[in-house]
């Protein structure tokens, strides 16, 4: 099966779990022996992992309308070309060509992050997409969250093929309900002409149904997963001391600071802990607009002392940071799944997570608080940071919950899916 996939990032460059997800469905997916994956993206750097399928920069790929000649296309892209580059533009590319292109090769520019100029990025991505479903052979196409959205649509309706959209997020979840109309319709847009809907878990199913209108029959939810740890991970992992050794003891909140994620309820939760002790540490690892109003309510607590702010986290980071964790915290307000404390108790640290998140359907072997619960949180961090069996009990039995919840089995999942889609058409 040969499936054409848009996606916005793709490891190691990635700004969210959006990037993650994508690295984990299409390594799971590659898994089956006659699955061919063409990725889309923005913006390719040259060190993203290809061995297990094609990746195509929009960014590389050349916009203009075929036949047309040499001086309209020069015009447009206001410099002169050879007469070999364009003979190669001309007979192999096929977009609309109305507007003026940034470089000689007759390509759109993309930054392959979320600039100011979001909205037009996205639309280019649309046009490029188009160019790339004429040229690419595909059985199906498979558009990842709503930037995307414009692009699977443009390749169903050039190509013919059916589109699946994964919902990683909407902006219910981005907003706190203060939704963005402009988002709020190219999101409705992408599930109205989608032919089949994967959402990240129950609760993202929910609102796609509810306060998007969608048909519940072509809903699915689809949960995440975790990759198993490369080897150079597992060794960070070995050099976490052992629970009991620990002098002070990490709690850690990693992601995001964002209305979305709650840090309010955590900088409250460790002010309250701190009333019983002193001997624990709060760790706030991530970026967003609402850090530097975390770190004025950590000083107003008067808790500053005991608060890190170390910044955004990637890669080999995000491991050592849990591997000096005692406890990952995730108290999102809205959370469509949350792979992190997935990642947090595959390294052996026990994880509070908010029941508003979708990943708390199918973890057991964590704790779960409502996240304005700032009370019950407190208790659970306290707990485990002065329980030593309970703790060790957690850290265990996370470890085996999740080497149970594999990418390789979300592939099968989604195959069929794919299989159910095609069948049906």
């Amino acid at each position: 099966m040969k499936v054409l996939m848009f996606g916005w990032e793709f490891p190691p460059h990635i700004l969210g779990g959006l990037g993650t997800a994508s690295y984990g469905i299409t390594k799971g997916l590659s898994l089956q022996s006659d699955m061919q994956i063409t990725f889309c993206l923005p913006r390719p750097w040259g060190d993203e992992d290809r061995s297990f399928m094609n990746i195509i920069g929009m960014s590389e790929t050349p916009i203009v309308w075929r036949d047309v000649s040499r001086e309209y296309v020069e015009e447009r892209i206001g410099n002169k070309m050879s007469p070999d580059l364009y003979y190669a533009l001309r007979d192999n590319i096929y977009a609309d060509f109305s507007y003026r292109m940034t470089n000689d090769l007759g390509c759109i520019e993309f930054s392959g992050k979320y600039p100011q100029n979001l909205q037009d990025e996205i639309n280019n991505y649309s046009i490029v997409a188009g160019v790339i479903a004429r040229q690419q052979e595909f059985d199906i196409i498979h558009a990842h969250d709503w930037l995307t959205y414009p692009a699977g649509i443009h390749a169903k309706n050039v190509s013919g093929r059916p589109l699946v959209i994964h919902v990683h997020a909407t902006d219910f979840d981005r907003s706190r309900g203060n939704v963005n109309p402009t988002v709020y319709s190219i999101e409705k847009d992408g599930m109205d002409n989608a032919d089949c809907i994967m959402c990240v878990s129950e609760l993202t199913r929910q609102t796609v149904i509810n306060h998007y209108h969608q048909d519940p029959a072509k809903c699915v939810t689809m949960h995440n997963a975790v990759y198993p740890l490369p080897d150079d991970i597992k060794e960070i992992v070995r050099q976490r001391r052992p629970f009991h050794e620990r002098g002070e003891k990490v709690v850690t909140f990693l992601g995001r600071i964002t209305m979305q994620k709650g840090p309010e309820y955590f900088v409250e939760a460790a002010a309250l802990v701190l009333q019983r002790t002193r001997n624990i540490r709060f760790c706030m690892a991530g970026s967003g607009d609402m850090m530097n109003e975390m770190i004025e309510l950590a000083a107003v607590r008067g808790i500053a002392d005991r608060f890190h702010f170390p910044g955004f986290m990637k890669g080999k980071q995000v491991y050592e940071a849990f591997r000096d964790s005692d406890v990952y915290v995730m108290p999102s307000v809205s959370e469509p799944f949350g792979i992190s404390p997935l990642e947090a108790m595959q390294c052996g640290v026990p994880s509070i997570i908010s029941k508003q998140s979708g990943c708390a359907e199918i973890l057991d072997k964590c704790i779960k608080i409502d996240y304005w619960d700032i009370n019950a949180m407190a208790d659970a961090m306290y707990a485990l940071c002065t329980n030593d069996a309970y703790h060790e009990y957690l850290a265990k039995e996370g470890i085996e919950e999740v080497d149970q919840i594999t990418w390789e089995k979300v592939g099968q999942r989604i195959r069929r899916c794919y299989d159910d889609v095609l069948n049906k058409r």
